[in-house]
């Protein structure tokens, strides 16, 4: 069961899509501010063992 996570009682494999979108799009995620977003939301996801794909 290659890829699949289990414990004593199933076989999981689970799997997030996430958008992120700011009210009426505007370029606010940029620069410093969407670098930063992005290093934190990376730490977040190391700290918690998830894969970004």
């Amino acid at each position: 069961m290659d890829g699949y996570q289990t414990n004593g009682h199933a076989v999981y494999d689970i799997k997030y899509h996430v958008v992120w979108i700011t009210k009426y799009r505007p370029g606010v995620l940029t620069g410093r501010i969407g670098r930063k977003t992005q290093e934190l939301i990376r730490q977040g996801c190391q700290a918690r063992n998830i894969t970004i794909l």
